[in-house]
Protein backbone atom coordinates (compact mmCIF):
# COMPACT_ATOMS: atom_id res chain seq x y z
CA UNK A 1 0.00 0.00 0.00
CA UNK A 2 1.41 3.38 -1.04
CA UNK A 3 2.28 5.93 1.59
CA UNK A 4 0.20 9.09 1.78
CA UNK A 5 1.94 11.71 -0.33
CA UNK A 6 2.39 15.14 1.21
CA UNK A 7 2.83 18.15 -1.05
CA UNK A 8 3.72 21.80 -0.65
CA UNK A 9 3.29 23.83 -3.84
CA UNK A 10 5.90 26.58 -3.58
CA UNK A 11 4.51 28.65 -6.47
CA UNK A 12 0.79 29.25 -7.02
CA UNK A 13 -0.40 32.41 -8.77
CA UNK A 14 -3.83 32.42 -7.17
CA UNK A 15 -4.29 36.14 -7.79
CA UNK A 16 -4.46 35.52 -11.54
CA UNK A 17 -7.68 36.59 -13.26
CA UNK A 18 -8.19 33.10 -14.71
CA UNK A 19 -9.36 31.96 -11.28
CA UNK A 20 -12.00 34.67 -11.49
CA UNK A 21 -13.09 33.24 -14.84
CA UNK A 22 -11.41 36.02 -16.87
CA UNK A 23 -9.17 35.13 -19.83
CA UNK A 24 -7.53 37.86 -21.94
CA UNK A 25 -9.91 40.45 -20.40
CA UNK A 26 -12.96 38.38 -21.34
CA UNK A 27 -15.11 36.72 -18.69
CA UNK A 28 -15.85 33.09 -19.55
CA UNK A 29 -17.21 31.69 -16.30
CA UNK A 30 -17.87 32.39 -12.65
CA UNK A 31 -14.98 32.70 -10.16
CA UNK A 32 -13.91 29.25 -8.96
CA UNK A 33 -10.84 29.83 -6.79
CA UNK A 34 -12.57 28.18 -3.84
CA UNK A 35 -13.01 24.97 -5.86
CA UNK A 36 -9.40 25.12 -7.11
CA UNK A 37 -8.08 25.39 -3.57
CA UNK A 38 -10.39 22.61 -2.35
CA UNK A 39 -9.14 20.26 -5.07
CA UNK A 40 -5.58 20.92 -3.91
CA UNK A 41 -6.36 19.98 -0.32
CA UNK A 42 -8.02 16.85 -1.70
CA UNK A 43 -4.72 15.84 -3.32
CA UNK A 44 -2.92 15.86 0.07
CA UNK A 45 -1.62 19.38 -0.39
CA UNK A 46 -0.37 20.51 3.01
CA UNK A 47 0.55 24.11 2.26
CA UNK A 48 0.64 26.47 -0.72
CA UNK A 49 2.76 29.58 -1.23
CA UNK A 50 1.05 32.28 -3.29
CA UNK A 51 3.44 34.21 -5.49
CA UNK A 52 3.56 37.99 -5.20
CA UNK A 53 4.88 39.80 -8.28
CA UNK A 54 4.27 43.50 -7.55
CA UNK A 55 3.19 45.65 -4.62
CA UNK A 56 -0.49 45.43 -5.60
CA UNK A 57 -0.19 41.72 -6.39
CA UNK A 58 1.43 41.05 -3.01
CA UNK A 59 -1.43 42.78 -1.22
CA UNK A 60 -3.91 40.62 -3.12
CA UNK A 61 -1.87 37.47 -2.45
CA UNK A 62 -1.82 38.18 1.26
CA UNK A 63 -5.55 38.79 1.30
CA UNK A 64 -6.05 35.29 -0.12
CA UNK A 65 -3.42 33.79 2.18
CA UNK A 66 -5.29 35.10 5.19
CA UNK A 67 -8.35 33.02 4.26
CA UNK A 68 -6.73 29.71 5.28
CA UNK A 69 -4.18 28.63 7.87
CA UNK A 70 -2.13 26.71 5.29
CA UNK A 71 -1.92 29.42 2.64
CA UNK A 72 1.18 31.63 2.62
CA UNK A 73 2.70 34.28 0.37
CA UNK A 74 5.87 35.79 -1.01
CA UNK A 75 6.48 39.54 -1.17
CA UNK A 76 8.55 41.11 -3.93
CA UNK A 77 8.62 42.56 -7.43
CA UNK A 78 9.04 40.39 -10.53
CA UNK A 79 11.91 41.45 -12.81
CA UNK A 80 9.59 42.24 -15.72
CA UNK A 81 7.64 44.60 -13.46
CA UNK A 82 10.55 46.44 -11.86
CA UNK A 83 9.70 49.56 -13.86
CA UNK A 84 6.98 50.01 -11.22
CA UNK A 85 9.63 51.17 -8.76
CA UNK A 86 10.27 54.19 -10.98
CA UNK A 87 6.81 54.78 -12.44
CA UNK A 88 5.42 54.84 -8.90
CA UNK A 89 7.11 58.22 -8.50
CA UNK A 90 9.07 57.17 -5.43
CA UNK A 91 11.18 54.04 -5.73
CA UNK A 92 12.27 54.11 -2.10
CA UNK A 93 8.67 54.37 -0.94
CA UNK A 94 7.72 51.42 -3.16
CA UNK A 95 10.51 49.36 -1.61
CA UNK A 96 9.52 50.49 1.89
CA UNK A 97 5.93 49.40 1.20
CA UNK A 98 7.16 45.92 0.27
CA UNK A 99 9.21 45.83 3.45
CA UNK A 100 6.20 46.92 5.48
CA UNK A 101 4.17 44.00 4.10
CA UNK A 102 6.95 41.60 5.11
CA UNK A 103 7.09 43.08 8.61
CA UNK A 104 3.36 43.35 9.29
CA UNK A 105 2.36 39.98 7.80
CA UNK A 106 5.28 38.00 9.15
CA UNK A 107 3.20 34.93 9.95
CA UNK A 108 2.05 34.67 6.34
CA UNK A 109 5.06 35.92 4.35
CA UNK A 110 7.59 33.09 3.97
CA UNK A 111 9.91 34.45 1.25
CA UNK A 112 11.12 37.57 -0.52
CA UNK A 113 10.16 37.47 -4.18
CA UNK A 114 9.32 36.82 -6.85
CA UNK A 115 12.44 38.72 -7.74
CA UNK A 116 15.40 38.07 -10.03
CA UNK A 117 16.28 38.60 -13.68
CA UNK A 118 14.51 37.90 -16.98
CA UNK A 119 16.44 38.51 -20.19
CA UNK A 120 13.81 36.82 -22.40
CA UNK A 121 11.31 39.67 -21.92
CA UNK A 122 13.39 42.82 -21.92
CA UNK A 123 10.60 44.65 -23.73
CA UNK A 124 8.88 44.88 -20.34
CA UNK A 125 11.87 46.05 -18.34
CA UNK A 126 15.49 46.72 -19.42
CA UNK A 127 18.47 44.95 -17.84
CA UNK A 128 19.83 47.92 -15.85
CA UNK A 129 16.46 48.49 -14.16
CA UNK A 130 16.02 44.79 -13.42
CA UNK A 131 19.51 44.57 -11.95
CA UNK A 132 19.14 47.71 -9.83
CA UNK A 133 15.92 46.65 -8.14
CA UNK A 134 16.87 43.00 -7.84
CA UNK A 135 19.84 44.04 -5.72
CA UNK A 136 17.69 46.44 -3.69
CA UNK A 137 15.23 43.64 -2.93
CA UNK A 138 18.05 41.50 -1.57
CA UNK A 139 18.06 43.93 1.33
CA UNK A 140 14.58 42.69 2.23
CA UNK A 141 15.98 39.19 2.63
CA UNK A 142 18.82 40.51 4.74
CA UNK A 143 16.57 42.50 7.09
CA UNK A 144 13.81 39.89 7.38
CA UNK A 145 16.08 36.82 7.36
CA UNK A 146 13.66 35.24 4.89
CA UNK A 147 14.74 33.08 1.92
CA UNK A 148 14.50 34.28 -1.67
CA UNK A 149 11.96 33.12 -4.25
CA UNK A 150 13.87 33.75 -7.47
CA UNK A 151 13.02 34.12 -11.14
CA UNK A 152 15.71 33.38 -13.72
CA UNK A 153 15.21 33.36 -17.49
CA UNK A 154 18.25 33.34 -19.78
CA UNK A 155 20.15 35.23 -17.07
CA UNK A 156 21.81 32.64 -14.83
CA UNK A 157 25.32 34.08 -15.08
CA UNK A 158 24.23 37.54 -13.90
CA UNK A 159 21.85 36.12 -11.30
CA UNK A 160 24.58 33.95 -9.78
CA UNK A 161 27.02 36.88 -9.86
CA UNK A 162 24.61 39.09 -7.91
CA UNK A 163 23.86 36.35 -5.39
CA UNK A 164 27.56 35.57 -4.98
CA UNK A 165 28.44 39.20 -4.28
CA UNK A 166 25.69 39.41 -1.67
CA UNK A 167 26.04 35.92 -0.28
CA UNK A 168 26.81 36.96 3.28
CA UNK A 169 23.58 38.95 3.50
CA UNK A 170 21.24 36.24 2.27
CA UNK A 171 19.29 33.42 3.87
CA UNK A 172 19.09 30.89 1.07
CA UNK A 173 16.29 30.46 -1.39
CA UNK A 174 15.09 28.73 -4.51
CA UNK A 175 15.37 29.46 -8.22
CA UNK A 176 11.86 28.50 -9.21
CA UNK A 177 10.50 27.33 -12.57
CA UNK A 178 14.04 26.35 -13.54
CA UNK A 179 14.64 25.62 -17.23
CA UNK A 180 18.37 26.29 -17.53
CA UNK A 181 21.38 24.18 -18.44
CA UNK A 182 23.32 21.70 -16.35
CA UNK A 183 25.98 24.38 -15.87
CA UNK A 184 23.34 26.85 -14.68
CA UNK A 185 22.00 24.29 -12.22
CA UNK A 186 25.46 23.57 -10.86
CA UNK A 187 26.23 27.26 -10.30
CA UNK A 188 22.95 27.69 -8.40
CA UNK A 189 23.49 24.57 -6.33
CA UNK A 190 27.05 25.64 -5.53
CA UNK A 191 25.59 28.71 -3.83
CA UNK A 192 23.51 26.47 -1.60
CA UNK A 193 20.19 27.32 -3.26
CA UNK A 194 17.35 24.94 -4.09
CA UNK A 195 15.89 24.44 -7.57
CA UNK A 196 12.13 24.51 -8.18
CA UNK A 197 10.68 22.27 -10.88
CA UNK A 198 7.33 22.58 -12.68
CA UNK A 199 5.89 21.78 -16.10
CA UNK A 200 8.04 24.44 -17.77
CA UNK A 201 11.11 22.62 -16.42
CA UNK A 202 10.11 19.38 -18.16
CA UNK A 203 9.38 20.39 -21.75
CA UNK A 204 12.38 18.97 -23.62
CA UNK A 205 14.61 15.93 -23.51
CA UNK A 206 17.46 18.24 -22.50
CA UNK A 207 15.36 19.60 -19.62
CA UNK A 208 14.82 16.04 -18.38
CA UNK A 209 18.55 15.31 -18.47
CA UNK A 210 19.21 18.39 -16.34
CA UNK A 211 16.51 17.47 -13.81
CA UNK A 212 17.89 13.94 -13.60
CA UNK A 213 21.19 15.31 -12.29
CA UNK A 214 19.79 17.63 -9.61
CA UNK A 215 20.25 16.02 -6.18
CA UNK A 216 16.88 15.11 -4.68
CA UNK A 217 17.74 16.86 -1.43
CA UNK A 218 17.95 20.15 -3.35
CA UNK A 219 14.68 19.83 -5.28
CA UNK A 220 11.39 21.61 -4.65
CA UNK A 221 8.17 21.10 -6.64
CA UNK A 222 5.60 23.59 -7.86
CA UNK A 223 2.92 24.15 -10.46
CA UNK A 224 3.37 27.91 -11.10
CA UNK A 225 -0.34 27.73 -11.87
CA UNK A 226 -2.25 28.85 -13.86
CA UNK A 227 0.83 28.68 -16.07
CA UNK A 228 3.38 25.93 -16.75
CA UNK A 229 1.00 22.99 -17.11
CA UNK A 230 2.44 19.69 -18.32
CA UNK A 231 1.26 19.38 -21.93
CA UNK A 232 1.03 16.29 -24.16
CA UNK A 233 3.70 17.82 -26.42
CA UNK A 234 6.25 17.95 -23.57
CA UNK A 235 9.01 15.38 -23.31
CA UNK A 236 8.03 14.56 -19.74
CA UNK A 237 4.37 13.90 -20.50
CA UNK A 238 4.94 10.22 -21.24
CA UNK A 239 5.67 9.69 -17.55
CA UNK A 240 2.37 11.19 -16.36
CA UNK A 241 0.10 8.64 -14.72
CA UNK A 242 -2.48 10.88 -13.03
CA UNK A 243 -4.85 12.90 -15.19
CA UNK A 244 -8.01 14.82 -14.38
CA UNK A 245 -11.15 15.43 -16.45
CA UNK A 246 -11.40 19.00 -17.71
CA UNK A 247 -13.55 21.15 -19.94
CA UNK A 248 -12.95 24.12 -22.20
CA UNK A 249 -13.40 27.41 -20.39
CA UNK A 250 -16.48 28.19 -22.47
CA UNK A 251 -18.09 24.96 -21.21
CA UNK A 252 -17.15 25.44 -17.55
CA UNK A 253 -19.50 24.21 -14.88
CA UNK A 254 -19.07 24.31 -11.11
CA UNK A 255 -16.50 21.80 -9.89
CA UNK A 256 -14.76 21.27 -13.23
CA UNK A 257 -11.10 21.80 -14.09
CA UNK A 258 -10.45 24.09 -17.06
CA UNK A 259 -8.51 22.79 -20.05
CA UNK A 260 -5.24 24.70 -20.47
CA UNK A 261 -5.45 26.35 -17.03
CA UNK A 262 -3.02 24.80 -14.56
CA UNK A 263 -3.90 24.41 -10.89
CA UNK A 264 -2.21 23.13 -7.73
CA UNK A 265 -3.76 19.64 -7.82
CA UNK A 266 -1.62 18.95 -10.90
CA UNK A 267 1.54 18.91 -8.79
CA UNK A 268 1.23 15.12 -8.74
CA UNK A 269 2.13 15.13 -12.45
CA UNK A 270 5.35 17.03 -11.79
CA UNK A 271 6.28 14.50 -9.12
CA UNK A 272 5.54 11.57 -11.43
CA UNK A 273 7.81 12.93 -14.16
CA UNK A 274 10.67 13.85 -11.85
CA UNK A 275 10.56 10.47 -10.10
CA UNK A 276 10.59 8.68 -13.45
CA UNK A 277 13.53 10.57 -14.94
CA UNK A 278 15.52 10.22 -11.71
CA UNK A 279 14.45 6.56 -11.39
CA UNK A 280 13.46 7.09 -7.77
CA UNK A 281 10.60 5.74 -5.70
CA UNK A 282 7.66 8.13 -6.01
CA UNK A 283 6.71 8.11 -2.34
CA UNK A 284 10.27 8.49 -1.07
CA UNK A 285 10.99 11.36 -3.46
CA UNK A 286 7.74 13.08 -2.49
CA UNK A 287 8.65 12.92 1.20
CA UNK A 288 12.21 14.13 0.51
CA UNK A 289 10.90 17.17 -1.39
CA UNK A 290 8.30 17.83 1.30
CA UNK A 291 11.03 17.91 3.95
CA UNK A 292 13.24 20.10 1.73
CA UNK A 293 10.39 22.61 1.50
CA UNK A 294 9.82 22.64 5.24
CA UNK A 295 13.52 23.22 5.81
CA UNK A 296 13.63 26.25 3.51
CA UNK A 297 10.29 27.98 4.12
CA UNK A 298 8.96 26.56 7.39
CA UNK A 299 11.92 25.79 9.64
CA UNK A 300 10.92 24.68 13.11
Amino acid sequence: MSAVKRFIDIGVNLTDAMYRGVYHDSKKHEPDLTDVIARAWGMEMQKMIITGGSLEDCRDALQIACTHDNLYSTVGCHPTRCNEFETSGDAESYLASLENLVDTERGKVVAVGECGLDYDRLEFCPKPVQMKYFEKQLGLSESSKLPLFLHCRNSAADLVDVLSRNRDKLHGGVVHSFDGSQEDAKSILDLGFYIGINGCSLKTAENLKVVEQIPSERLLLETDCPWCEVRPTHAGYKYVKTTFPNVKKEKWCAGSMVKGRNEPANIIQVLEIVAAVKQEDLDILCETVYNNTLQLFFPS
